[in-house]
């Protein structure tokens, strides 16, 4: 195994797909820590830095949005992909709200999901480019190296993965105007310009004094969304 794998870990309380994601996984590649439920779960990210989490939505005790919501809480800021039984579209929406960053239905093809993990875990190229490190939004800094976002006091704003590669993509070249589907591209991972909007939306709310009337991140109608710092 190459010294530089990821470290995975999947959270499904069944025990057969549990099995067969450790082994493939571990064919593709990765390092594979598994857990059947939230509590174990939280031990195993108590003793590792794992790079990414398989949840499964479906979970007893604890399902898999209310650990995903608790861990968001805690600003724990790994990337999440969910999985669940329930493939609906509004369904994929309350995952996205919750955080995660991508969505697959159950059955799905390994194949797919590991093409999905690897788009999570790469870094855009529009990310590396030479620009300024800091975007001034107002009431919060944008650290577009760290990828963290401050308030002006100097308090740590947890955003997601996904809402830290918005900001750079954005960021990068402020003042552009991006198509939701240009967005999506970009992100790759499952995005969608419906959940485009889901994460701008969310976003605003952590950034903009007023997020239904936004300074920073703005539409510009029938086009896209673009973003304009200080």
């Amino acid at each position: 195994m190459d010294a530089d794998a990821k470290h995975i870990l999947v959270v499904d309380d069944d025990t057969r797909l549990r099995t067969l994601l450790q082994r493939f996984l571990r064919e593709s590649g990765f390092y594979v820590s598994t857990a059947k439920r939230a509590d174990e779960a939280r031990k195993f990210l108590k003793l590792y830095n794992f790079d990414l989490l398989i949840v499964d939505i479906m979970m007893p005790e604890e399902s898999g949005l209310e650990f995903l919501d608790k861990l968001r809480k805690e600003n724990i800021n790994i990337p999440v992909i969910m999985l669940t039984a329930m493939g609906e579209v509004q369904d994929r929406i309350v995952g996205l709200e919750q955080g995660a960053d991508d969505y697959v239905a159950k059955p799905f093809e390994p194949k797919e999901l590991v093409l999905r993990i690897k788009n999570i875990l790469k870094r855009t190229p529009d990310e590396k480019a030479d620009v300024s490190d800091q975007l001034n939004l107002g009431l919060c800094i944008y650290n577009m190296q760290t990828k963290e976002l401050f308030s002006k006091s100097g308090d740590l704003i947890h955003i997601t993965p996904v809402e830290q590669s918005l900001l750079n993509i954005l960021g990068t070249k402020s003042g552009q105007i991006f198509t939701r589907e240009k967005l999506a591209e970009i992100l790759g991972a499952g995005q969608s310009p419906r959940s485009i909007d889901v994460q701008i939306t969310r976003l605003r709310k952590k950034i903009e004094k007023d997020s239904k009337n936004p300074r920073y991140l703005q539409t510009v109608r029938g086009k896209g969304y673009m973003l304009l710092p200080e």
